[in-house]
């Protein structure tokens, strides 16, 4: 099997010792103020994910945190080699325009722009955006949109009559070099159709082993069928400490500071999702706060009071990495995480989870022995 690759995840709506909530409709939560995400802040966390050898991080899209293109392209200029996994809405920006802002940022970044393409799950806050497709043909939008930035990117020229899009004579005056890759993560059918055609890396939330299973056989089978192999990541949040009893403490502190009301209030947002993704969430927990452990050391606390990826790896080093490496046999090759704070969790993991799956052979520092790939991107930082 291939080795293991970890992103971690700038907190662009802002970071606490709390969980900070929001994301599928929800605001983000008052915690979210604690450390606000200034470009000196988000910078410190990227600086540690690229020290401790997380190969990306990612940055979340929608009206409940900071623009993704514009913070991560301040926040590269603080890092060296860290590869930056932007998470954004084909409806929101033309797809020429988008091809040539990826290709931009490749040059400026040496090669380090990764694409989360989000088709957007929540006609509501779509609207805000001037978005009135509804989900399914948001979906068809989004397979125009990725069709016509992949000929873009192949230096083709590109004319398109869509049922939602259309360009004439569409071309970039310079390629991105390399291609940035696309991650792309969806539970409905229409999902499943665009990840078969255009994603590099199927994305799934962190649900029990045996449902992921099934999710990675469901679109494994559909990208076969046009001729493509992906990738597997999940996306989890971590909780790990040197005894389970330290790390099953932190997470009843996190759920101990959930305000009942607040908790009330998101889960009802949460209900009006459209996305099959947040309904599979949502029934992990059933809004309750008890029998939140699902799968050992998978804890679904995060998901009362957060949208999106709602659970979470609990344990001790070892058994975190145990859970890693039952996930890495169903076929999941990379990991996206995240923890509350994300400085002091970044550490938590990269130092005591990282070195004993590299003692397993499963995983090696992407960076150590390699040359910065941004020379133009070494700017003094005081705090990092």
């Amino acid at each position: 099997m291939p080795p293991l690759t970890f992103h971690w995840f700038l907190p662009t709506n802002g970071d606490s010792r709390h969980v900070v909530g929001g994301g599928h409709g929800s605001p983000a939560t008052a915690s979210g103020r604690d450390r606000p995400p200034s470009v000196a802040y988000l910078s410190r966390i990227a600086g540690a994910a690229e020290d401790l050898g997380f190969t990306g991080a990612l940055t979340p899209t929608g009206a409940w945190c900071e623009d993704a293109w514009l913070t991560t392209a301040m926040v590269s200029r603080h890092t060296e080699r860290l590869k930056f996994l932007v998470a954004f809405r084909p409806g929101a920006v033309s797809p020429t325009l988008a091809a040539q802002m990826a290709s931009t940022f490749q040059r400026h970044t040496g090669g380090r722009l990764l694409l989360n393409v989000v088709t957007g799950g929540e006609s509501q806050e779509q609207r805000a955006y001037g978005d009135f497709l509804d989900k399914d043909d948001r979906y068809r939008r989004t397979g125009e949109f990725l069709q016509i930035v992949r000929g873009l990117w192949e230096g083709k020229s590109v004319d398109l009559v869509g049922e939602h899009l259309q360009v004439e004579d569409a071309k970039l005056a310079r390629v991105p070099d390399p291609v940035p890759e696309v991650y792309f993560g969806g539970s409905s059918p229409l999902a499943g159709e665009v990840a078969a055609r255009h994603a590099d890396v199927y994305l799934t939330w962190g649900e029990p082993p045996a449902a992921v299973a099934e999710k990675i056989a469901w679109a494994r089978g559909l990208a076969r069928a046009q001729g493509r192999e992906p990738r597997f990541g999940i996306r989890l949040h971590v909780i790990t400490r040197d005894t389970a009893e330290q790390a099953w403490a932190e997470a009843r502190r996190l759920l101990d500071g959930f305000d009942t009301q607040t908790v009330r209030a998101v889960q009802a947002g949460l209900a009006r999702s459209e996305s099959e993704g947040q309904r599979r969430m949502l029934a992990l927990h059933g809004g309750r706060a008890d029998d939140l452990e699902i799968h050992p050391n998978l804890w679904a606390g995060i998901g009362l009071v957060r949208g999106g990826a709602g659970t979470a790896l609990v344990g001790s080093h070892d058994e975190v990495v145990e859970r890693i490496e039952e996930y890495h046999r169903l076929g999941i090759d990379e990991f996206v995480l995240s923890g509350y704070p994300h400085l002091e969790e970044a550490y938590w993991f990269g130092e005591n989870v990282l070195p004993r799956l590299a003692a397993r052979g499963l995983w090696t520092h992407p960076f150590h022995g390699t040359p910065a790939v941004a020379p133009a991107a070494q700017v003094p930082f005081a705090g990092r």
